[in-house]
């Protein structure tokens, strides 16, 4: 057995009690360097290769014990890893692991969604700052964020994919305006952002001046492993609901559950239906495994969008399938009907996965282009400066 593996037991036989207090808990995993098995030892991790960590995490998962992952999962941390300097890792590494910094994702512009390098919010150097100025949307957690990861164009006279910096923005400043939106729902969740003159110092920018694009793709290729392998919705009898980054325990025997009380669970087509639902989420975990294998530590892989797209289709069919387990009950709604007013939520709530994170439809031609291999559209404006092109606003 892996000396790693043995010592990773040993230390759950020794501090791990189920009355264990799971702050202190996870403070005692982030120090002892379990928590993120595959970063360098110099900053929270282990330095482990993928094989070794995953032995690490099935030991704590066989015992039932919360602890490591984040290398594959907080997508704070791991950008902040990959591009930024040291200062920046010292200040809010441990912080992050430690889920003690609100964060945000200051990307989309109301003209910029799926074609996200036509960004016009715009970051203008000032001394040892940065000042920026426009407006993102459908921003999860911005009322509440401490600090906002944003694209911004630092350069007009580069093509747009090349003139865009990724910056990490301080959003308790004056000139940040957070409106939230109210979604079909009935939640909101997002909000809309106005940036009026906010300031950056210069040790927050992530990577090199202008090329933040690239790191930009790593920040999505967190997101989306991370919705690939969610199971938000739909949401169950009682009234559980998704929270904006949160699961819902075992969503597949919520329906099987519900089958059995409108007596269903007899039906043919409806045991198809809901064996069809479990074998859709069984290999997307096996893609996700794939991916997980694929990627490396600060890497991105185009499989995280398969498993995106395919969690998308996922949650569409078993609000579907909730939705016809309950007939013509389905078409009411409210709090007193319980079992209908979920099932709607379940419905609208799988649009949340077709948007966030990148469209189902760019997902469909990252697979095409990256995984397929096949030819890539034709952008007439990719290589003209963006200055020049005409939706840029400025000419």
């Amino acid at each position: 057995m892996n000396s790693t593996v043995q010592e990773a037991q040993a230390f759950l036989a020794e501090n791990w009690k189920p009355s264990n207090d799971l702050a202190a808990w996870r403070e005692q995993i982030v120090d002892s360097k379990w928590a993120a098995l595959r970063w360098p030892t110099e900053w929270f991790g282990r330095g482990l290769d993928d094989d070794t960590a995953t032995e690490v995490e099935n030991v704590f998962r066989t015992a039932g014990v919360p602890g490591p992952g984040q290398d594959k999962s907080n997508l704070w941390a791991g950008t902040l890893l990959s591009y930024g300097n040291d200062e920046m890792k010292s200040l809010y590494l441990r912080k992050l692991l430690l889920d003690e910094v609100g964060m945000c994702l200051l990307y989309s512009e109301p003209g910029a969604g799926s074609d996200l390098a036509g960004l016009r919010t715009t970051a203008v150097r000032d001394g040892g700052e940065w000042v920026v100025n426009g407006q993102k949307v459908w921003t999860s957690g911005a009322k509440d964020a401490d600090i906002g990861m944003l694209i911004a164009r630092t350069d007009w006279d580069q093509p747009k994919h090349r003139g865009i910096s990724f910056f990490w923005m301080p959003m308790k400043q004056d000139g940040v305006d957070v409106r939230p939106l109210r979604q079909a729902t009935g939640d909101s969740r997002f909000n809309e952002v106005f940036i009026t003159d906010a300031r950056i110092p210069e040790s927050h920018l992530l990577g090199d001046l202008n090329k933040g694009w690239w790191v930009l793709q790593t920040a999505l290729a967190y997101e989306r492993a991370v919705m690939g392998i969610s199971r938000r919705g739909p949401r169950g009898p009682g009234g559980a609901t998704a929270s904006a980054h949160g699961n819902i325990p075992s969503p597949d025997l919520s329906l099987v559950k519900l089958a059995q009380e409108v007596g269903k669970n007899t039906d043919a087509t409806m045991r198809q239906k809901l064996a069809k639902l479990y074998c859709m989420r069984l290999t997307n975990d096996w893609n996700g495994d794939r991916a997980k294998a694929v990627a490396e530590t600060g890497g991105s892989s185009p499989l995280a969008s398969l498993g995106k797209l395919n969690m998308s289709g996922i949650l569409h069919f078993a609000g579907h399938v909730q939705g016809e387990l309950l007939g013509a009950e389905g078409a009411l709604d409210g709090d007193q009907n319980p079992r209908a007013r979920d099932a709607n939520y379940s419905q609208l709530n799988a649009y949340f996965t077709s948007i966030g994170g990148g469209t189902d439809q760019i997902q469909r031609n990252i697979i095409g282009e990256l995984v397929l291999g096949l030819p890539k559209e034709p952008q007439i404006d990719r290589d003209m400066p963006f200055s020049e092109v005409p939706a840029s606003g400025r000419k």
